[in-house]
């Protein structure tokens, strides 16, 4: 599979190797490997039932693998208990003790490794600020809102500053503007005390934030490693270009074939990409088109490839852009995002308008499988 292993290389602090968990005929995580460097913010990313949980548990210890191994900085964890092994994990349960503050349970693990006190308050008090819940110390749990409760499991996890932290979609309870701040604290913390964290999140937006690398998970395996940038930007397949952020899919075949450019026809026009591929004359391929790459204009492009005629159907008003769907000859919409630059234009597009989309010819990615 694309992107398979990672880019830590021999520097690799966490080593995943041919890991497998089998239940009953049916691979939850299916001969995945992966090496990431100490330090290293890594987010496993995909639907429900792909398998990233199974694979966070195995690290964790709380499932034993079918086969294959996980090294961390040395030390093969197959024969260790999970509390034993030198991480600490933030569940999506919060897992909470109701009968302790807020303050004792952010403090337990660290009064458990027998810290001395002035060090157990220290730690505490940057942890419950990190979190915004300082003036809700000595509440207990049951006192909390939800996302405040899950707040309460990351100052903890946090705490003891553990060689590899895990986190099951750390910041699903938190309202959007808080989780935002959060995402931004969480990643500064854990660049200050140099934890390696393995993260899984359905979140694109938390997983591009926060990770330094990504790994797209579907049915068990991985389908592209890689920086946020080279995921969005040159996805490996239709599957992950569909998955991570929006994209128009349009499907054609291959017309033109060398070396620096390839030309691709589809139902609504000619596509030049600046660049080859690794294919040939007649090939069906898809060529995957970010709308925000897209400009639109009533007047037709002199460029005869890389644009489309269409009716506007439909558009959504975000704020700072607006979505337009644009209606082709073929039947086919196209998706365009344009940023909302100017307070007032006078000539805004609008429903019914007839107009040209078109886009540069580095615009587009062309996917073979």
């Amino acid at each position: 599979m694309a992107g398979e292993q990672g880019g830590a290389g021999d520097q690799a602090f966490l080593r995943i190797e041919h890991l497998v968990k089998d239940f009953d005929g049916y691979k939850a995580v299916n001969d995945v490997s992966l090496d990431i460097a100490k330090g290293e913010i890594f987010a496993l990313l995909g639907s429900s039932g792909c398998g990233k949980s199974t694979l966070l548990r195995m690290l964790a210890g709380f499932e034993t693998p079918t086969s294959g191994r996980i090294v961390l900085a040395g030390q093969d964890l197959a024969t260790l208990p999970p509390y034993q092994r030198p991480m600490n994990m933030m569940f999506q349960s919060y897992a909470l003790f109701p009968h302790l503050s807020v303050w004792d349970n952010v403090a337990f693990g660290l009064r458990r490794d027998r810290l001395p006190k002035e060090q157990v308050a220290d730690r505490v008090e940057a942890m419950l600020k990190l979190v915004q819940l300082g003036k809700f110390a000595k509440r207990k749990p049951h006192q909390l809102s939800g996302g405040q409760q899950q707040r309460v499991a990351l100052a903890r996890s946090l705490a003891k500053q553990p060689q590899l932290l895990l986190l099951d979609e750390p910041l699903g309870a938190l309202d959007k503007k808080l989780r935002e701040e959060t995402q931004i604290e969480l990643v500064n913390i854990i660049e200050q005390v140099g934890v390696t964290c393995v993260m899984v999140t359905h979140d694109q937006e938390e997983a591009m934030t926060m990770a330094s690398r990504i790994a797209i998970m579907s049915e068990g395996r991985f389908l592209q490693v890689g920086a946020p940038h080279e995921i969005y930007e040159t996805p490996a397949t239709r599957f992950v270009a569909d998955f991570i952020g929006n994209v128009n899919l349009l499907d054609g075949k291959v017309e033109v074939d060398e070396p620096d450019h390839v030309i691709i026809d589809t139902a609504d026009g000619k596509h030049y990409v600046g660049h080859g591929i690794t294919g040939h004359e007649g090939m069906a391929v898809t060529v995957a088109l970010r709308p925000e790459k897209i400009h639109l204009s009533r007047h037709e492009p002199e460029d005869p490839y890389n644009r489309a005629r269409g009716t506007i159907k439909e558009l959504s008003y975000f704020g700072s852009f607006t979505v337009y769907h644009l209606e082709l000859p073929s039947g086919a919409r196209l998706k365009v995002s344009l940023a909302n630059v100017q307070r007032h234009l006078d000539d805004d597009f609008t429903w019914g308008d007839v107009v040209w989309a078109h886009w540069p010819r580095s615009a587009h990615v062309v996917l073979t499988q």
